[in-house]
């Protein structure tokens, strides 16, 4: 296993350039499957997920070549559906939240597939029913086989219809959309998630022959055509990441440029770090983040405490509300988290109060927290990455923090982040990867 060290206090300065999408790449990666033809994709991220599911690609048959370091060539012409039955598959599938993407697929395709229970984040239940419900409206049957726990999905013919969404869930919509697009037929997704990443993916479909209307809302109608060709398809940059680095500036940040941010698809996520007094300048589409020597709360407008809380696009994206809440303890004032989509993603904030934060941790949803105004700053400690975003919230703490702090299970972060450490290095900071037993 590997950890960072991380010296603190280091101020950073300079430009960085956003990674590719994770949250886009694995579904336009999955979505080579449903052609023949050669699907080209650019600015795909190099880190863990992504790349487990290319080679997950790989061994099922799928010829992927690397163009360049961001950049591969998909052709699905010869899929080996053995392969999909074989432990080998099943055990990797485990291990891989992203693997829950070939579903649609592989049954709009092929009429079947056998995957196994997705793993990923340990960041509360992840419910795969939304995604079922969906396929079983378009005329699959499902079962779940306990002895080997694996999922096997049929169906002889998948039919349009109208399906009405029990959640507005970004992976089961596209899991949805990808069956739906050769099924026969007219599908209507209605309560359809809405994310940038989704509508993406829905435009790379339709390069490629589909016929998908309604992209950008949540009302989606998919008319069902035979088969679909190849194209060439550029990812967004990736606003997680994008809002990671906002918060880092925010920080240690002596000014730093992000480029290239793509701010049309940022949504309200510039707005809600400047909730949290965040000065953020949009100067094409690069924002710069000044040095922040103080930054104040706001209050509602009727004078109440402020209160950000997760919700599906265009609302709060979850996979922020970790590093918001970071920034949030050298702020002036106060600011109530509410976690709503997951229940065990503001279990790391103990670090944090180890750390010298003041948090109250209300319930496995909610948390109050109490800024210094950068009166205190945090105490260098060791500690555990338990998820992606997590892990990316703790860094950022450690490097504002006096001394040295050392964050274990890192892997957990490159899952998400490309390079962090020496792209973050580059700007200043002080982080090394290293060997632990």
């Amino acid at each position: 296993m590997e950890c960072f060290v991380i010296e603190g206090g280091h101020r950073l300065s300079g430009s960085i350039v956003p990674q590719g999408a994770k949250n886009e790449a694995l579904q336009v990666i999955s979505a080579t499957l449903l052609t023949t033809e050669e699907v080209v994709i650019d600015n795909i991220p190099n880190i863990l997920d992504v790349n487990n599911l290319i080679k997950l690609l790989t061994d099922i048959g799928v010829k992927v070549t690397k163009l360049n370091e961001n950049k591969y060539s998909f052709c699905a012409d010869e899929v080996n559906l053995e392969y999909l039955e074989s432990v080998e598959f099943v055990e990797k599938c485990s291990s891989l939240r992203g693997s829950v993407l070939l579903y649609g697929p592989l049954l709009g395709r092929f009429g079947k597939a056998t995957i196994a229970k997705p793993g990923g984040d340990k960041i509360g239940r992840r419910r795969l029913d939304t995604h079922f419900l969906g396929f079983k409206n378009l005329g699959a049957h499902f079962e779940h086989r306990e002895e080997r726990n694996v999922y096997e999905l049929k169906a002889e013919k998948l039919v349009g219809t109208y399906i009405l969404l029990d959640e507005a869930s970004v992976t089961g919509t596209a899991n949805i959309v990808m069956a739906a697009v050769l099924a026969e037929g007219t599908t209507t997704i209605y309560n359809a998630a809405c994310e940038p990443y989704l509508q993406q993916l829905c435009n790379m479909l339709n390069a490629m022959g589909a016929k998908i209307s309604g992209v950008g809302s949540n009302l989606l109608t998919i008319e069902g055509v035979k088969t679909l060709k190849g194209t060439q398809h550029r990812i967004l940059p990736d606003m997680i990441e994008v809002g990671s680095f906002i918060g880092m500036a925010a920080m240690i940040g002596d000014g730093i440029r992000i480029k290239d941010v793509s701010v049309k698809n940022l949504g309200i996520i510039p707005d809600t770090f400047r909730r949290l007094g965040v000065q953020i300048e949009e100067e094409g589409d690069d924002l710069f983040i000044p040095r922040q020597e103080h930054y104040i709360i706001d209050s509602f407008i009727d004078g109440t405490i402020m209160t950000i809380a997760d919700a599906p696009w265009p609302g709060v994206t979850p996979d922020l509300i970790s590093v918001l809440l970071v920034v949030a303890t050298q702020a002036k004032g106060s600011v109530l988290f509410h976690q709503k989509m997951f229940e065990s993603r503001l279990f790391f904030v103990d670090k944090l109060i180890d750390m010298g934060a003041q948090i109250i941790l209300c319930d496995p949803h909610r948390a109050v927290v109490v800024g210094n105004d950068n009166l205190r700053a945090l105490r260098g400690g060791r500690m555990s990455s338990p998820d992606i975003r997590a892990g990316i919230a703790l860094l950022i703490a450690a490097m504002s923090a006096q001394g040295t702090s050392r964050i274990d299970n890192i892997s957990q972060i490159d899952r998400g982040y490309e390079n962090i450490e020496e792209r973050l290095n580059a700007l200043g900071a002080k982080i090394k990867r290293v060997d632990v037993c």
